[in-house]
């Protein structure tokens, strides 16, 4: 707190922000900040402040908890409906949980009926073996580096698991997943759909802020029935035969690193040819990835429509992720925005959302949020039949 109050007086004494931040080691965003909080709170405002977040998805009082599971065992005919009734007549002054929340309770411990079929479930290991071709693909960024005109290239790079097959390597000027969804549409023209593909957490694989951590580019790849892997974090080794192409994608071409796209771009397709059809591979009895890979046997065709029989509404996802029913409008998520979910009214006001074979959370028409079930698309996925 020392620093900071050094820094606070000596700006309120007229010196230049830009000068102090540098001095002090810090960005200018953050120097006004610190400003900004003494203005705002006084010195209060120049102490740690908590990280912890206000609200845990889904965690209630223990005390809440286990009334709920006692109401429901010494009645268990009762919803979620009459044990909220219960919690608002025993609990008073204290926020009681809406209906969907106490649904999302008692489904996690197995108190829920389920009605209709049983939906499909992923289930298993947190990562598949990939010993063809095509079942495993692997994809990741080359970090960055600064080209010769002084704008930095992202190479987005994908291998075939079993062969070692370089399938891509494109020099792209930033991680947006527009340019992504560009590269990986070319490949599944060229080479077919895998069975899953395998990545890290960062962007645009993943999404840290969406429901189940799943991106745009995920949600397009389950549409086409491609499951999804994720290496657990700061454990690179999971993606290691990705890596270690990528160590020798660096030596051989990026440094020195070309003067623009172009001339980075014929690099990498040089470095692509030689590395699939001349250079020979220990682990392929010395053969070269190009003699041991093939083309998937499943085309791309483009996106398959879903539909949802067992469900009583289908409704599409609008553009800033919700779910209209009637004149209610229901928060999910942007990933899913433009794609169809069932809906099902499992008992009275609450409904259970879905997309394709997985049931994503319930909500009831008060709170208008969902609130998620257990992660169906966590590391522990499996290919999707």
């Amino acid at each position: 707190m020392d620093e900071r109050l050094q820094f606070v007086a000596r700006r309120l004494a007229g010196e230049a922000m830009a000068e102090l931040c540098r001095e002090f080691g810090i960005s200018r965003k953050t120097g006004y900040k610190i400003f900004d909080r003494y203005q705002g709170c006084g010195l209060e405002g120049l102490t740690d402040r908590s990280r912890r977040p206000y609200r845990y998805a889904n965690r209630l009082p223990f005390q809440v908890e286990n009334y709920i599971l006692n109401v429901k065992s010494e009645h268990p005919s009762w919803g979620a409906r009459k044990i909220r009734e219960r919690l608002l007549r025993r609990f008073s002054g204290v926020p009681i949980p809406a209906k969907s929340t106490i649904h999302a309770v008692l489904d996690r411990h197995g108190l829920v009926e389920r009605r209709g079929r049983l939906r499909r479930r992923a289930q298993g290991t947190a990562l598949s073996l990939g010993q063809r071709p095509n079942e495993l693909w692997c994809t990741d960024y080359k970090g960055e580096f600064l080209l010769g005109n002084h704008q930095y290239c992202y190479p987005l790079t994908v291998t075939d698991h079993a062969s070692r097959f370089l399938l891509a390597c494109d020099a792209l000027p930033s991680t947006q997943e527009t340019y992504a969804f560009t590269v990986f549409e070319r490949l599944f023209h060229e080479h077919g759909l895998p069975a899953n593909i395998r990545s890290d957490n960062g962007v645009p694989f993943s999404s840290a802020h969406a429901l189940f951590h799943l991106s745009r580019l995920a949600v397009w790849w389950l549409r086409l029935g491609i499951g999804i892997e994720r290496i657990r974090p700061g454990r690179p080794h999971q993606n290691g035969r990705h890596e270690r192409m990528h160590l020798t994608l660096k030596k051989e071409a990026t440094k020195p690193a070309a003067a623009n796209f172009l001339q980075q771009q014929a690099r990498f397709d040089a470095f692509l040819a030689t590395f699939n059809t001349e250079r020979p591979h220990e682990a392929l009895a010395m053969q070269c990835p190009a003699d041991v890979y093939r083309p998937s046997r499943r085309p791309y065709t483009g996106l398959p429509d879903l539909e949802y029989p067992f469900h009583d509404k289908t409704i599409v996802v609008t553009q800033c992720g919700r779910i209209c029913l009637g004149s209610k409008k229901i928060n999910l998520s942007q990933v899913f925005a433009g794609q169809a979910v069932g809906i099902k009214e499992v008992h009275e006001d609450i409904w259970l959302v879905s997309f394709m074979d997985y049931d994503l959370g319930y909500f009831d028409l008060e709170t208008r949020v969902v609130e998620p079930l257990e992660n169906p698309f966590g590391p522990k996925v499996l290919p999707m039949s």
